[in-house]
């Protein structure tokens, strides 16, 4: 063997055990990147007459629904009458990090998630929609499977998982094994209104128009559900979205 080949053997074996040394006092580094927010087209929320949305006209406990980042991918806009506070930690299913940031509005109150549930994707259609926001008390089982009591979740009655709006729609209970997509909302302090500018989490937005697309099109009466969602996109009650919400 050559002085020059076992130079280089000797050298590839200390960088190898370097490494080894590395990942062992820091497990982190082998961890998936995180789940950072990204940016889409920022589009301002707007009423059936166009008129902005702001915080103030959003009732209290009532579900709201609108398209972004594309514009058949349905929203929940909800005002949970109390501050949503931020730092929550979280993860997608692959285990990428990622921190939710918390409510928007004078009180922090409002957010928004997507609406298509993290387990099957079920979702908003025109006829029904069986994943709603729940404002009063609901009964579910936990992720230890005990069954449970309270207000103000999201909760998908085809598989039954459930979500914490207040918490960056972390899991509650049910098969999800990751939050709901969070909705990146920003309040323009000149007049109040409300503007998506990206999502952060475990989007499915891809899977979802492959399962979903020629039905989409359909339901929703467009031609490219994979078109961005322009400038503005328009806010309205789910109960005029859709005909029938399954609850359960």
């Amino acid at each position: 063997m050559s002085t020059d080949s076992a130079m280089s053997r000797r050298g590839f074996v200390k960088l190898c055990t370097s490494a080894i040394a590395l990942v062992s006092a820091s497990p982190n580094l082998l961890a998936q990147p995180d789940a950072a927010p990204r940016r889409y087209p920022r589009a301002r929320l707007v009423d059936a007459h166009n008129q902005p949305i702001t915080a103030e006209r959003l009732d209290t406990g009532e579900s709201y629904l609108f398209h972004y980042p594309y514009v058949s991918t349905p929203c929940f806009l909800i005002n949970l009458g109390r501050p949503a506070a931020a730092g929550a930690p979280l993860s997608t299913e692959d285990g990428r990090a990622y921190r939710w940031e918390g409510g928007v509005g004078p009180q922090r109150s409002i957010v928004a998630f997507s609406a298509i549930c993290a387990h099957k994707m079920s979702h908003p259609a025109r006829a029904v929609s069986f994943i709603n926001y729940r404002h009063q008390a609901v009964t579910f089982k936990d992720g230890g499977q005990r069954v449970t009591q309270r207000p103000q979740v999201i909760y998908c009655c085809s598989e039954r998982s459930v979500y914490d709006p207040a918490d960056g729609a972390r899991v509650l209970g049910g098969p999800a094994r990751q939050p709901l997509a969070a909705i990146l909302l920003e309040e323009d302090r000149r007049d109040g209104s409300l503007h998506a500018t990206g999502a952060y989490g475990g989007e499915l937005f891809e899977r979802f128009f492959r399962e979903f697309g020629f039905r989409l099109a359909l339901d929703l009466r467009i031609a490219d559900v994979r078109a961005p969602v322009s400038a503005t996109t328009t806010v309205v009650p789910l109960t005029e979205f859709c005909q029938n919400q399954v609850l359960c």
